[in-house]
């Protein structure tokens, strides 16, 4: 059962959250349509779209901030009209005050996770596209793959269709051809390509019978390059790290059969997944270095040094996210070390506290 203090703690906590956040998210845009007005397209649709875009890849960076400015306010809020004292007077303990502002904090950070799993991943790609090409869905043209032993080419892919016109696949074995798969259209369905109009032309073996000719044979259909999905043949081209969790991990398991490097895909999943909790993490620690009174403390001086020390944080481990993503540093030590050692030394704090 709910009580009235963790109630009050959680509505207020939320109150300040939701205040912080989209003031963040309305300077973050406001200034970045500010600063690119001039590169927008003249639709008004357009521009609206590019807004929104940009509101939602603003939440990577003012969602973990707002969670720990919210605490801090909070706090500083019950300290300044004495309620911190008083609930602690009554008896009411650090520990018992923190869990429900943590499991908030745990709760919005699953929330932002799971939408990870969506296209709002691709946010700042869409909103890349308006800016540069005046248009949200961009295209990729010339793209030649090797995929489980295959060459591939695609004349032009359009990943948010998942369509590609002009395909060539080509089957070789002990570096000789065995067979060219050529067609004008395919559509990736049900996790694999489906070609239509489809010719397939299959090279005799020349010692075996030398008066063999080239084999025709043409299909209405084919299904053909199972998971090889138009993210990661994407990915593969332009060289970027910046998936959705499904898109990423399947990059990873396809990279990882052809011996390529992963270590950017692996920093960005591990930036989505892990990355994101460190903001509860330091909302706990922050926590408890609270002051109880406003009476001997200089409360805009103490409030300035938490936002302070909270943005160096935010910042150490976001570069440290840049240099994993950069092949620097290994994503293991830079994204996953800080995070366990900052979920060792909340779990510390609050056992000393019990």
């Amino acid at each position: 059962m709910v009580k009235i203090y963790q109630r009050y703690v959680v509505l207020l906590y939320l109150k300040n959250f939701f205040i912080i956040f989209c003031s963040l998210e309305f300077f973050y845009a406001s200034v970045d349509f500010i600063t690119n007005i001039s590169k927008l397209p003249d639709s008004a649709n357009l521009q609206f779209l590019y807004v929104l875009f940009n509101l939602m890849s603003a939440v990577n960076y003012t969602l973990p901030l707002s969670i720990i400015f919210a605490m801090i306010v909070s706090k500083f809020s019950m300290i300044r009209s004495n309620e911190l004292v008083s609930m602690y007077a009554v008896g009411i303990t650090k520990n018992a005050l923190i869990l429900p502002i943590f499991f908030t904090a745990l709760i919005l950070t699953f929330i932002y996770i799971a939408l990870n799993f969506t296209s709002f991943s691709y946010a700042y790609e869409y909103k890349s596209n308006l800016l540069k090409y005046n248009q949200i869905l961009s295209t990729s043209s010339d793209l030649f793959l090797k995929y489980d032993g295959k060459h591939v080419y695609f004349g032009e892919l359009n990943p948010l269709k998942q369509d590609v016109t002009t395909v060539k696949i080509f089957d070789i074995k002990d570096n000789e051809l065995q067979e060219i798969i050529s067609a004008q259209k395919g559509v990736f369905i049900d996790n694999a390509w489906v070609l239509e109009d489809v010719e397939i032309i299959k090279k005799p073996k020349i010692d075996e019978n030398l008066s063999a000719k080239l084999e025709t044979v043409k299909l209405p259909f084919m299904t053909v390059l199972e998971k090889f999905r138009p993210k990661i043949i994407e990915n593969a081209h332009l060289g970027q790290s910046s998936l959705s969790i499904p898109d990423a991990i399947d990059a990873i398991m396809f990279f990882g059969k052809q011996g390529i490097n992963i270590d950017s895909i692996k920093t960005n999943l591990y930036l989505i997944i892990f990355f994101p909790f460190f903001a509860p993490f330091i909302v706990v620690i922050f926590y408890y270095y609270l002051p109880l009174s406003g009476r001997f403390f200089n409360l805009a001086l103490m409030s300035f040094i938490f936002v302070f020390a909270a943005l160096v944080g935010w910042g150490i481990l976001f570069v440290l996210g840049k240099f994993a993503s950069n092949g620097v540093v290994a994503a293991e030590f830079s994204i996953l070390l800080p995070i366990v050692v900052l979920k060792i030394i909340a779990l510390i704090l609050y056992r000393k506290n019990r």
